[in-house]
């Protein structure tokens, strides 16, 4: 991936990338109760921004996208949804980049490509915690999970990306079936429902959401969770369609 940054810093025009055209990805991960995003901390800055990256002239959007989620997180099989492009003039802020490349020992001129305003395509993705391997890149110090209830203070306008994501998968999260990403292949109804209030950052009454899932006919009762002890075991669920988005 060094390499990769070397011939976005040394090549000035930007020879060979989509002009102007970027894309930022919030990947989202569940575990202990806990939705969490994936960000990155650049090298020397204290820096904290979402994965992101460019697309090359010969390379489909869709596909950049994936080949930027692979080499952070290590998977193929990921669900992404393309959500909002974010083009507002104020997000065009051309400080952090140049501490960035700075950081690097690299001090471009102000007319250098990278240093252009870029409007951005979002997308975000549904990651399984537990299979995910974050990575850094040769720019980032860490890659790490962050708690979306206590996120540090991110560059340019991530704060608003991420919000803009998070509205997206509640107004998703019935039809797109946006818990089988983020939870096991099994799992139970209070499972699904912890999942549920966690992104709706809510409680939710436990009767009305069991006849609603249910009613949703997206569910498949497999079996009881049997624990070994006295008290009646709960049914485990999977969901019937496992749609992967493009």
């Amino acid at each position: 991936m060094d390499q990769e940054f070397r011939k976005q810093e040394t090549n000035s025009t930007g020879e060979g990338y989509l002009p102007g055209l970027a894309i930022d990805t919030v990947i989202f991960g569940f575990h202990e109760n806990e939705l969490k995003v994936l960000l990155l901390t650049y090298m020397n800055t204290g820096f904290f921004a979402l994965p992101g990256g460019f697309i090359y002239k010969d390379e489909d959007i869709n596909q950049a996208a994936r080949r930027i989620l692979f080499h952070r997180t290590g998977l193929k099989d990921i669900y992404l949804e393309q959500f909002y492009t974010f083009g507002d003039k104020s997000r065009h802020d051309t400080e952090p980049l140049k501490k960035i490349m700075a950081a690097r020992g690299f001090f471009p001129e102000d007319s250098h490509w990278l240093l252009r305003r870029f409007v951005s395509v979002g997308y975000y993705a549904l990651v399984d915690f537990t299979k995910a391997i974050p990575s850094p890149d040769s720019i980032s110090d860490s890659c790490d999970w962050f708690n979306l209830s206590d996120l540090p203070g991110l560059m340019q306008d991530h704060e608003h990306i991420i919000a803009r994501a998070l509205q997206t998968i509640r107004q998703d999260l019935d039809h797109k079936l946006i818990g089988f990403k983020l939870l096991p292949e099994h799992f139970t109804m209070s499972e699904l429902q912890r999942l549920y209030e966690t992104i709706l950052n809510k409680k939710l009454l436990r009767a009305a959401f069991q006849r609603k899932m249910l009613g949703l006919g997206v569910l498949e009762r497999i079996a009881k969770k049997w624990t070994g002890g006295a008290h009646k075991a709960p049914y485990l669920y999977k969901f019937i369609s496992q749609n992967t988005s493009f």
